[in-house]
């Protein structure tokens, strides 16, 4: 950190530079931070360092050429991005998405948030001291890479959906293999909870801090984990379904207060916890309804000339929440205005409200706990 001091005669305030390039800030992303000792006054979150104009490339490229582009607005969980942009465009078009491929999104977009999570939850435990969580988190997170990379050739960015369907089908085996993968990670995510979720000094480091109420997290925007972490049963899938989501069996974890409040640091780590549970649920159930529908089917039929005059909006329950996407047409084979709307964005502006009152180490997890990524917030 950057130390700068405050021209407050005392000495007692201090400036200080957190980022953009501190490990806890989980991206390129930069806090200016006004403290008294290690309480601090305010934190306030300066974005802008990964800016890439992403929403001024989609109006610059055809619809199906923006596909690629859209991993890079969540590269820990492309996935959902792809399946936004698919699903938005699919409205224009009318298209109708042939039921394979939609069990097919379910599949990997749940996979997604598993290692999604994964990564969220390890670093969180990493970020207040332990180590070990977050090699144990990177092991399993190996396992699914090696799933998506087989069925799509890529490990991170995976240009997978398409407007109408999905690119590729699970090839020979792959199914009993996710299937055993199931079978070991459930365990696993009990040993997790074991050796970080209920340890007494990372209960201590996150129980009652910084507690965000539902009402706060409804007015501030909130979406995704976080939300529901705060005790508001919102999730997408369930109450503004897509795809195959109506014909699953699943729960949606909330925030309990189990350890201390409701909405606090422990909440939102707890329910991405069992948010893995519940995703490995849904695989299991996508992997024995599949097989009932042909092989190959997985590309719906579109218009010879992807043209759109209108405006559409589409929204996926993402790892980080609500990513939502609207398009504006105008006729031609280039949208007229994309505008894209993510979790960690929101979520950036309550820290300067939240932040008055605890100490630096505090804002460490507040940061870890509410699952921000750079990309996402700047676009």
């Amino acid at each position: 950190m950057e130390v700068i001091l405050d021209n407050d005669m005392t000495g007692e305030e201090m400036t200080l530079n957190m980022g953009p390039h501190h490990p806890s800030t989980h991206g390129v992303l930069r806090f200016v931070l006004k403290t008294d000792g290690e309480i601090l006054r305010k934190a306030t979150p300066d974005v802008g360092y990964l800016h890439r104009s992403l929403e001024k490339i989609a109006e610059r490229t055809t619809y199906e050429g923006f596909m690629p582009y859209t991993d890079r607005i969540d590269y820990l969980a492309a996935m959902f991005a792809n399946e936004a942009w698919a699903t938005a465009c699919e409205r224009m078009y009318e298209v109708e998405v042939p039921k394979r491929a939609q069990y097919l999104r379910a599949i990997t977009g749940e996979l997604n948030r598993i290692i999604s999570h994964l990564i969220s939850l390890g670093c969180m435990a990493m970020d207040l001291g332990a180590f070990t969580p977050f090699i144990l988190a990177l092991r399993e997170r190996e396992f699914v890479n090696d799933f998506i990379e087989e069925l799509c050739g890529a490990r991170l960015t995976y240009n997978y959906d398409r407007i109408g369907g999905v690119a590729f089908d699970i090839p020979t085996g792959w199914s009993d293999k996710v299937l055993e993968w199931c079978d070991h990670f459930e365990p696993m995510v009990d040993e997790f909870d074991r050796l970080i979720t209920f340890n007494d000094i990372f209960v201590k480091r996150c129980a009652n801090i910084t507690i965000i109420t539902g009402k706060e997290a409804i007015d501030w925007g909130i979406v995704g984990p976080n939300l529901r972490a705060s005790g508001i049963q919102w999730d997408v899938r369930r109450d503004d379904p897509y795809g195959v989501y109506p014909e699953l069996e699943f729960d949606v974890p909330i925030g309990k207060g189990i350890v201390g409040t409701v909405g606090d640091c422990f909440d939102r780590f707890w329910v991405r916890v069992e948010e893995m549970r519940q995703s490995t649920r849904i695989v299991r159930q996508c992997l024995k309804k599949i097989d009932a529908h042909p092989v190959n089917d997985i590309q719906g039929k579109l218009p010879k000339k992807l043209r759109f005059e209108g405006e559409v909006y589409a929204h996926v329950e993402s790892a980080r929440g609500d990513l939502g996407i609207y398009v504006i047409g105008q006729g031609k084979d280039q949208p007229y205005r994309v505008r894209i709307r993510t979790g960690s964005f929101t979520s950036m502006g309550i820290i300067e409200s939240k932040s008055p009152g605890i100490f630096v180490a505090d804002l460490v997890a507040l940061i870890s706990s509410i699952d921000v990524v750079a990309p996402e917030i700047d676009r």
